[in-house]
C-alpha cells in the first residue's frame, strides 16, 4: 500500500507575488486521499448514498375508539391525537388509505360500566372494536387493520389477563384471549396481535384461528414487551391508569434483559407468528437490532405514546424541532433494522413524505 506524501512547503509552487488560499494551504497540509465529506456536499449526493429510508410503506397508525356522539374527543397526555369515535375512524382510515398507510391499529375506550373481573366484554361480537373493523372494512377494503389482544381495556382492574387474588393466571387469560382473537378476526381483522405477554397465547390463538378458517388471518406478536415507563399517556387514552391495581412487571419483560428477548422471539415464531414486534422503540433500539439480526424475520417497533408525548411537549415548549425530530426518530427505527413503525405521527409524516416526493 502506498504511503500517504505531505509536501512539506504547500506554497513553494506558487508565484512569490501570489500567496496560496487558505483552503489551498488546509487542503495541501492535510494531503487526504478519501474525504467523507465529499459525499455531504449537496442533497442529490446525500439521497445517493442515504443508508435507511423511510417512506410511508414504513408506517402503521395506531387509533383510538371511543364509543361516543362526539367525533372527536381529545386525549390530554398526548397533544394532537384524540379518542375518534366509529364514524370519524372510518373517516380517518379513509385519510389513511389515500396518504398510502399499509395499516391502522386500533384501540378501545370502554366504558366503565361495561368492564368487569374476565374482560367478558373483549367476546362480545357488537363491542366497539368490532363494530369499528366492520366499519372500516366496509368502506376501505384494502387497510390492513391490526388488533390487539389483550384484556386490559375490559377487565375491572386493568390486567392483560384474568386474576386470582393479586396473581394474573396465565392459562385462564390465553383461554379467554383466544376467543377475543376469534371475535376480532370473524369481525374482519386482518392481523391478530397479542400484547399480553402470557405465555404460549401465540400457539393457542394460531390454532383456534386455523380451526376456525381463519388460517390466513396473521400475528403480529408483541414479542418483547417490556413492563416500561413509557406507557402512561396510552394507559390514559384508552382509561385503563384509573383503572390498573398494582404493576405488570410478572409478565411484562424487565428492561434490563436482551438475551430473554431473543427467547421470547424464538417462542413466538416456533409457535405460528408471522410478524414479532419490540415495544417500546426508542429506549430498546439495541433489542430491535439484535432480533433482526438475529432471526431475518419481520420486525416491527413500537414508538409508544410517551415517546410521542415527549417530542410533542419538547416541541410546543419550543425546545426543539418538532418535525425534524420526528422524522429522525423513525429514522432510527430503520437504521436498528425495523421493518415497519407503529407511530402516532404516522399521518403527519405520510403528508411531509408525501409533500417531498
Amino acid at each position: 500500500m502506498a504511503s500517504r506524501v505531505v509536501r512539506p512547503f504547500p506554497g513553494a509552487l506558487a508565484r512569490r507575488d501570489e500567496a496560496p488560499s487558505a483552503a489551498a494551504q488546509q487542503a495541501d497540509t492535510l494531503g487526504l486521499t478519501r474525504r467523507m465529506r465529499r459525499n455531504r456536499k449537496a442533497e442529490w449526493s446525500r439521497r445517493l448514498v442515504r443508508e435507511s429510508v423511510l417512506t410511508t410503506n414504513d408506517l402503521i397508525w395506531p387509533i383510538f375508539l371511543v364509543d361516543s356522539s362526539e367525533a372527536r374527543t381529545p386525549i390530554a397526555w398526548m397533544p394532537g391525537v384524540d379518542r375518534l369515535n366509529i364514524e370519524e375512524a372510518v373517516r380517518q382510515s379513509v385519510q389513511a388509505a389515500r396518504l398510502g398507510i399499509p395499516a391502522i391499529a386500533p384501540f378501545p375506550n370502554v366504558e366503565k360500566s361495561l368492564r368487569d373481573a374476565t374482560g367478558s366484554e373483549a367476546l362480545n361480537t357488537r363491542n366497539l372494536m368490532c363494530r369499528a373493523v366492520r366499519a372500516i372494512k366496509q368502506e376501505v377494503p384494502e387497510l390492513g387493520i391490526i388488533c390487539d389482544a389483550a384484556l386490559d381495556p375490559y377487565t375491572s382492574h386493568g390486567h392483560d389477563g384474568v386474576m386470582s387474588g393479586e396473581t394474573v393466571l396465565n392459562d385462564a387469560s390465553v383461554g379467554i384471549l383466544t376467543q377475543q382473537a376469534l371475535a376480532l378476526a370473524e369481525a374482519g381483522a386482518d392481523v391478530i396481535a397479542p400484547s399480553d405477554m402470557m405465555d404460549g397465547r401465540v400457539g393457542a390463538i394460531r390454532a383456534e384461528l386455523d380451526e376456525a378458517g381463519f388460517d390466513e388471518v396473521q400475528i403480529m406478536a408483541y414479542a418483547a414487551k417490556y413492563a416500561s415507563a413509557f406507557y402512561g399517556p396510552f394507559r390514559d387514552a384508552i382509561g385503563t391508569n384509573a383503572t390498573l391495581i398494582g404493576d405488570k412487571r410478572t409478565y411484562q419483560m424487565d428492561p434490563a434483559n436482551t438475551d430473554e428477548a431473543i427467547a421470547e422471539v424464538a417462542l413466538d415464531l416456533e409457535e405460528g407468528a408471522d410478524m414479532v414486534m419490540i415495544k417500546p422503540g426508542l429506549p430498546y433500539l439495541d433489542v430491535v437490532a439484535r432480533v433482526k439480526e438475529h432471526f431475518r424475520v419481520p420486525t416491527f417497533a413500537y414508538q409508544v405514546s410517551g415517546e410521542y408525548a415527549m417530542i410533542q411537549a419538547a416541541a410546543q415548549n419550543g425546545w426543539l424541532d418538532g418535525d425534524k425530530a420526528m422524522l429522525e426518530s423513525l429514522i432510527a427505527f430503520k437504521r436498528a433494522g425495523a421493518d415497519g413503525v407503529l407511530t402516532y405521527f404516522a399521518p403527519r409524516v405520510a403528508e411531509k413524505l408525501k409533500a417531498l416526493a
